[in-house]
């Protein structure tokens, strides 16, 4: 896996059934309170790819996340995965296979490195020794092994966003089909290598492992780089939905920003850059 330095995920062969956990919805309405927040959503994610969410402040991203996490209430119907609603599948079941990476995952008690990612062993079926195997191997797999005894709250905003990582990578570790990753804004507290590094980490898990991987971003040239589909929204509605090419036009990014971008075409097989 093209992944450098400290963090060093190991590909492992493609997930089967990846047709069997397409994330697809369909007429998703969502309202809170009085305000409606997402309107007439309709998409289809693609199992070995990663689709980015984008959108000014109050769009809608992290709302649509939620739903797809089932934090929020959705009419039944609205999400499947797979052949079944999202609301029919088990819990332990679904937890193996849908695993979300908050923006923000605040612990106050003092559990180390370790024990924060073994919450991730949760749901699995797991001997003690291969788990505590499995967390101290995930551990070294984001680079934080030197750091494994330490105490969660006293870590800087980029380390415990490495050990969530881990957490989450755990859990969907024996996924029986091809995992979901939901990713809320993940490079927020990093610096700008580690925010490389975990962008081609989520890009690996997608094209090496078959992982269907969601995340929500804020930087366009980031998205347009890591991505293979973009989703523009704009106060609850998409607006916007393809290949970075395609999906970041111009006109998309003046409507939606009101922003005049300084706008770099695509070369062939390539993406635009925006500034």
């Amino acid at each position: 896996m093209a992944v450098t330095s400290d963090l060093n995920i190991t590909a492992h062969p493609a997930k089967a059934h990846i047709e069997h956990t397409q994330l697809s919805i369909c007429q998703l309405n969502v309202a809170i309170g009085q305000k409606t927040v997402l309107s007439d959503i309709n998409v289809q994610f693609k199992s070995g790819a990663v689709t980015a969410l984008l959108g000014p402040n109050g769009a809608g991203k992290s709302t649509l996340l939620k739903a797809l996490c089932q934090e929020i209430s959705t009419l039944r119907q609205s999400i499947r995965l797979g052949h079944r609603q999202l609301a029919d599948w088990p819990r332990a079941e679904l937890a193996k296979s849908l695993a979300v990476l908050p923006q923000h995952a605040s612990l106050t008690f003092p559990f180390t490195v370790s024990e924060v990612v073994a919450m991730g062993l949760y749901p699995l079926t797991i001997s003690k020794k291969a788990g505590e195997a499995l967390v101290a191997n995930q551990i070294a797999e984001v680079g934080l092994t030197s750091l494994e005894n330490r105490s969660y709250p006293t870590l800087s905003g980029g380390e415990k966003q490495r050990v969530q990582l881990a957490r989450v990578l755990t859990q969907l570790s024996q996924s029986p089909c091809a995992p979901i990753l939901l990713l809320d804004e993940p490079t927020s507290a990093l610096d700008l290598a580690q925010q490389h590094k975990v962008l081609e980490l989520a890009r690996s898990l997608a094209h090496q492992q078959g992982y269907t991987v969601i995340v929500v971003l804020h930087d366009l040239n980031q998205a347009a780089r890591y991505s293979d589909q973009l989703i523009v929204l704009k106060q609850g509605r998409i607006v916007s939905e393809g290949v970075p090419a395609q999906a970041l036009s111009v006109d998309t990014i003046r409507q939606v920003w009101d922003y005049e971008p300084i706008y770099v075409p695509a070369p062939q097989g390539g993406h635009p850059l925006i500034f």
